[in-house]
């Protein structure tokens, strides 16, 4: 029987080769959207799985508001790991890491050193807790000492090509050495944490025992079965044992005080697991993504699949007056309706896993793309791998069954006697499911439509908003430590090329990067009520101008105060907090030790405006900046529109005053712009995956439109006889397809409206989402169904009369 099945199936499927290949590549792009979005949907889920103890693998959060200040933090003190260990039972172990950034890395006895980010500190246990495989060395011993480094794969190729590392040394910036103990294998992609260098924690020349300093990322592995909800009841007991003391010290005041005063100061596990897809903290290692984009992407991959199916059932259904008369024959000679659903449930699963084959095809071929859309390193044989097997066999026998469902009643159920006296009625009237599923596949491609839309408008809010200062034509040069004592020198001789209209050189720039917040006290007022927290950035005399800020009043540093060593300019939010009405000439008192001893006097000699110094996502906190020779960054204000050219001189003067060193630059908007490009994937990959919904559900409504001019046949020509115009009958066609898609865009629209103002909850400076974008995605939609259409309508209303009615 399925033999015979399977016989017929492929002879109607070859009579019917446009048929064929439009209902084949309709699944096939369906089925290849779904595996794309699958594929990076499990990368996404996946983060942080290759630890062989990740489940018992937790990071400790810090929830702090202070001085006006509410900080969620991915960090903690330094302490709190081995106190945790020493006090509760239930902690295995712990590791602590500690983001040291951006470093100058030659092996010893070279000449030219390599940029190398991301380079961590780590405790001696973080092979312990951690599956990082070695390579070379032992893990028990390879961080121990002082002044080890453990090295990835790719870093000793990169530094020692096909030497063994072990033993060896690598010099940092020029002047810290460290011996490489260790090679382990490359950090997998998906890792919340990436970094080719280990350092040994204890060559970090750190204050230990500080427990309100929150600078390392510390992970506990909890003992099998420990309730990690239970576990956190005990950071009180921490907080009132170890944090209390010193916060009594510091500010003169109890926790519970602290708190009453509306205070907190919090402490809880988050899995490792979550970290990617749940963490929203500041001080993360690496960019984190969102869960929510995991939901929406499987929710438009279902959809997606769903329109593709859809497009079945309408395509098979417009065929069906021409299958008519076959199942009339069929019952007549004996076929029971049981016997008519196999075969054309064969039919259906044979051109599902015919689209199965070609989606693979199209999978291969787009996945580049995708990729680099995506920022992923995504390969079509992680489909093939023993989990994802199933799920290939399963899938197009699932959409088979789905997508011939309907066809395959529908068509079994014709009576033979009227199908055979040509008395079948299959108009528009009385297939509401029809008319359902085309609304349905409208909705959603106006849903998709206005969706890219209001994604596109917010990062377009975004990089055209004003932030406060001027990111434009800003040249930012990376590790200007390596000049040393030359570093004013450096930045005098490029100030005097053409084409340079200022410089300036400082530790912080607007743009987020790895720094916390440190109290400020009004003069004479070491009350903890009075106290503010706030960045505190070390900046030069040309900071100002050469980053284009406004001073809303006072006056910029300057060469002619000798006092202004001690002078101090905060920003709006600073002054807010502190409540002061006239600033200018106030002072504020700056804690110069951890201890809370001693303290330095600063007198505000200006108010800047308010500028954005972190993601367009959270309110502006408070700034202050003074003067202190920082070597963090030189920062470089262009007034040429030759830009290669400025920057070659730069170069030039570079490697003029720094031998050796790599000359590493980039420009203020791309840092400020790198801030969003999730944001701007998401909407590259929403508006791809928006042209293919809503090709795939034209497909479908072309299907339907072919049906309805095949049904209505003989009524178009006796209009036409009767003196009907070609306009007249592409309208009378065109309109039940049109009041469809109205009804989709009245459905579509308030989903539309509630989930984007769902995903701009995410940012302190958003849009309100625009009337017209639901007019506009509307329009579109209408279109693009009146020109699917009408190319239907226009091949009926054209047709000779004489052809529809020869047979009355």
């Amino acid at each position: 029987m399925i033999r015979n099945y399977l016989k017929i199936a492929i002879r109607n499927l070859r009579k019917h080769r446009g048929f064929t290949f439009i209902n084949i590549f309709g699944l096939a792009l369906g089925l290849a959207c779904c595996l794309l979005i699958m594929l990076y949907v499990v990368d996404e889920l996946s983060y942080d799985r290759f630890h062989e103890k990740a489940d018992r693998i937790y990071r400790i959060n810090t929830d702090i508001k202070f001085g006006g200040n509410d900080m969620h933090m991915a960090t903690s003190p330094d302490p709190m790991g081995p106190t945790l260990l020493k006090d509760y039972p239930q902690v295995e172990n712990f590791v602590r890491l500690h983001g040291r950034g951006t470093f100058l890395v030659k092996q010893t006895g070279q000449t030219n050193n390599l940029r190398e980010n991301d380079i961590l500190y780590a405790d001696s246990t973080l092979f312990d807790v951690f599956t990082l495989p070695l390579v070379s060395g032992n893990p028990k011993r390879a961080l121990v000492e002082p002044n080890t480094v453990v090295i990835s794969e790719s870093a000793a190729k990169r530094h020692f090509g096909n030497q063994n590392p072990i033993g060896k040394t690598l010099l940092f910036d020029n002047k810290f050495t460290y011996r490489v103990t260790g090679v382990m294998r490359d950090i997998p992609a998906n890792s919340h944490f990436r970094t080719d260098f280990f350092v040994c924690m204890r060559s970090d020349n750190y204050e230990w025992g500080r427990w309100l300093s929150n600078n390392h990322q510390t992970y506990v592995l909890l003992k099998e079965g420990v309730d990690p909800q239970q576990f956190n009841q005990n950071f009180e007991t921490i907080i009132q044992k170890y944090v209390g003391p010193q916060a009594q010290e510091f500010v003169g005041t109890t926790i519970e005080q602290l708190r009453k005063s509306g205070n907190r100061i919090n402490y809880a596990l988050i899995p490792m697991t979550d970290i990617h897809l749940h963490s929203k903290q500041n001080i993360e290692l690496a960019p984190n993504s969102d869960i929510q984009y995991v939901y929406t992407f499987s929710a438009v991959a279902i959809f997606i699949l769903l329109i593709a199916c859809i497009n079945f059932m309408n395509l098979s259904t417009a065929r069906s007056a021409n299958r008519a008369k076959e199942v009339g024959v069929r019952k007549v000679l004996g076929s029971v309706q049981r016997q008519l659903i196999g075969q054309f449930m064969t039919e259906s699963v044979l051109m599902a896993i015919l689209s199965m084959g070609l989606a693979l095809v199209i999978v291969a071929l787009a996945l580049p793309f995708f990729n680099d859309m995506s920022s992923k390193q995504l390969t079509i044989d992680k489909l093939f791998i023993p989990r994802f097997l199933p799920v290939l066999l399963i899938l197009p026998l699932g959409v088979g069954l789905l997508a011939g469902s309907y066809p395959a009643f529908f068509l079994s159920s014709f009576r033979p006697i009227s199908v055979l006296k040509g008395r079948i009625n299959l108009g528009l009237k009385s297939a509401g499911l029809r008319s359902g599923l085309v609304v349905f596949q409208f909705m959603m491609s106006v849903i998709l439509i206005v969706g890219t839309m209001v994604v596109y408008r917010q990062i377009n809010f975004i990089q055209t908003t004003k932030v406060g200062f001027n990111r434009n034509q800003v040249l930012t040069i990376n590790e200007a430590y390596a000049l040393g004592n030359q570093t004013q020198a450096f930045k005098e001789e490029v100030r005097k090329l053409p084409g340079v209209a200022n410089g300036s050189v400082s530790g912080f720039l607007p743009v987020p990067s790895n720094r916390s917040d440190s109290p400020l006290f009004p003069e004479g007022q070491l009350d903890q009520n009075k106290a503010v927290s706030t960045q505190q950035w070390g900046v030069d005399y040309e900071y100002i101008p050469t980053l284009g800020m406004e001073l809303k009043e006072g006056r910029n540093f300057s060469r002619d105060f000798g006092a202004d060593s001690t002078g101090i300019i905060l920003n709006e939010t600073a002054v807010k907090v502190f409540g002061f009405k006239d600033p200018i000439g106030k002072r504020v008192w700056r804690m110069m030790d951890d201890a809370g001893k001693v303290f330095k006097t600063y007198t505000i000699i200006g108010v800047v405006k308010n500028f954005h110094f972190e993601s367009l996502r959270q309110n502006i906190g408070s700034v202050a900046l003074m003067l202190d020779p920082s070597l963090g960054a030189i920062s470089f204000r262009l007034s040429s529109q030759d830009i290669p050219v400025v920057v070659k001189q730069i170069e030039a003067k570079w490697k003029q005053m720094a031998p050796g060193m790599p000359f590493s630059y980039s420009f203020l908007d791309d840092s400020f712009d790198a801030m969003y490009r999730a944001e701007q994937r998401v909407g590259q990959i929403v508006l791809t995956f928006s042209v293919l919904a809503i090709l795939i559900a034209c497909l479908g409504l072309f299907g339907l439109a072919a049906f309805m001019a095949e049904q209505r046949t003989k009524e178009i020509g006796v209009r036409k006889v009767l003196g009907a115009t070609t306009t007249s009958i592409v309208g009378l066609l065109s309109k039940d397809f049109l009041r469809l898609v109205l009804i989709a865009i009245l459905i579509a629209t308030p989903i539309a409206w509630y989930g984007m103002n769902q995903w701009l909850k995410d940012f302190a400076y958003k849009i309100d989402v625009p009337w017209w974008v639901f007019v506009v995605a509307g329009m579109v939609a209408v279109v693009i169904a009146f020109v699917t259409v009408s190319f239907q309508s226009v091949k009926a209303a054209l047709t000779n009369p004489v052809k529809s009615l020869r047979s009355e």
